[in-house]
C-alpha cells in the first residue's frame, strides 16, 4: 500500500511543477521532497519524473500517480464533509425491534423518509436474541429490547415501558374470571406462552397451572392478525400494548382491567464506543414518543 504522506508530497510536487515551491507549500525541506519522490519510485519500480535542468516533466507512471493522489484527496475531502455535516436527513439507519413495536414505528419512519429523500431506513422485526446479536455484529445501528442485556460491548438505556395486555372481545365484562377465559379459548401465537406465564401467574395464581394447559381456540403467527379473532368475538389473547395500538380495529377489542398489571421495559441498545449520529438521535426521539403512549 502506498504511503499516504509520500503520495501527497508527490501530488503537490506535480501541481507546483517545482521542488522549491512544493517544499514551501508542504512546510518541508527540498531534500525531504526529493526523498519522498525516491521512495515512491523505489516502491513502484518506475521513474515518476524526467528532469530537464531545473525543470521536470511527469512520466506516464507519474501522471497516473498524480491522478491517484488527486482522487484520494477528493475522496478524503468528501468524507470529511460528510462527517462534519452529520445531516439528520441523510444517510442510512438500520433498526431492529419486535414485530408489534415495528408496526407502530414504521409508519412514522415512512413519514420521515417522505420529507428526507437522502435518508434510508431499514426496519427489521426480529426476536430479542437476534436484535442483540445484530447490534453486536454491526448489522443494526439501534435495537429495541425488553431488558438490559448487560453486555460489555453494548450501551443500553431504558426509555420507557409497555403494558402487557389481556385482550378480550368487547362484550366481556370486568373483572374477568379464569373460567371465562377458558370458555373463550386462547388465540395463540409464538410469544403467547411466555406472556401467559408472566401475566396469569400474577393474576390467577390458584387456577393457572401453565401455558401448555390453556384451552386453545386458534393459532396465528402474523402479528398484525393476532387481535383479529378477538375483535370478532373468537377467543382472547395476550399482547404488548403496541400489538393492539397498531391494529386497525382496536376499538372492537377490550383490554381487561387486572389487579396486578404487568409491564415490560423498553431498552434502546447500541454498540459501545459509537458516537450517535444526528439521524440516530432523531429516530430515538420518535421511539420515545411512541413509548410514551404504551405505558
Amino acid at each position: 500500500m502506498l504511503n499516504s504522506t509520500w503520495l501527497e508530497t508527490f501530488t503537490v510536487l506535480a501541481e507546483e511543477g517545482h521542488f522549491t515551491r512544493a517544499a514551501a507549500r508542504l512546510n518541508m525541506t527540498q531534500p525531504g521532497v526529493s526523498q519522498h519522490l525516491r521512495k515512491l519510485e523505489h516502491q513502484l519500480g518506475h521513474p515518476l519524473i524526467t528532469k530537464d535542468g531545473k525543470r521536470f516533466t511527469l512520466t506516464e507512471a507519474g501522471e497516473k500517480l498524480r491522478d491517484l493522489g488527486l482522487s484520494r484527496r477528493a475522496q478524503e475531502r468528501a468524507l470529511r464533509d460528510v462527517i462534519a455535516r452529520d445531516d439528520p436527513d441523510a444517510g442510512e439507519l438500520r433498526i431492529a425491534c419486535s414485530g408489534s413495536f415495528a408496526m407502530l414505528f414504521y409508519p412514522r419512519a415512512i413519514a420521515l423518509m417522505r420529507g428526507a429523500p437522502d435518508l434510508a431506513m431499514h426496519v427489521e422485526a426480529t426476536p430479542q436474541s437476534r436484535v442483540l446479536d445484530g447490534v453486536l455484529e454491526g448489522r443494526f445501528d439501534l435495537g429495541i429490547v425488553a431488558h438490559d442485556p448487560r453486555h460489555p460491548r453494548i450501551d443500553a438505556r431504558q426509555f420507557g415501558r409497555e403494558e402487557l395486555c389481556l385482550l378480550l372481545p368487547e362484550g366481556v365484562k370486568d373483572p374477568v374470571s379464569f373460567d371465562t377465559l377458558e370458555m373463550l379459548g386462547l388465540v395463540a401465537h409464538p410469544d403467547v406462552a411466555t406472556y401467559a406465564d408472566d401475566l396469569f401467574s400474577l393474576n390467577f395464581p390458584e387456577e393457572f397451572t401453565g401455558a401448555d394447559r390453556l384451552k386453545l381456540r386458534t393459532y396465528v403467527n402474523q402479528i398484525s392478525q393476532i387481535p383479529a379473532p378477538v375483535a370478532e368475538g373468537v377467543g382472547y389473547t395476550l399482547l404488548p400494548r403496541s400489538g393492539l395500538a397498531a391494529f386497525p380495529q382496536a376499538a372492537r377489542v377490550k383490554t381487561a382491567s387486572l389487579p396486578e398489571p404487568r409491564y415490560h421495559e423498553l431498552w434502546a441498545i447500541t454498540r459501545r464506543g459509537r458516537a450517535p449520529s444526528a439521524r440516530l438521535k432523531r429516530i430515538m426521539g420518535i421511539v420515545e414518543e411512541i413509548a410514551a403512549t404504551l405505558g
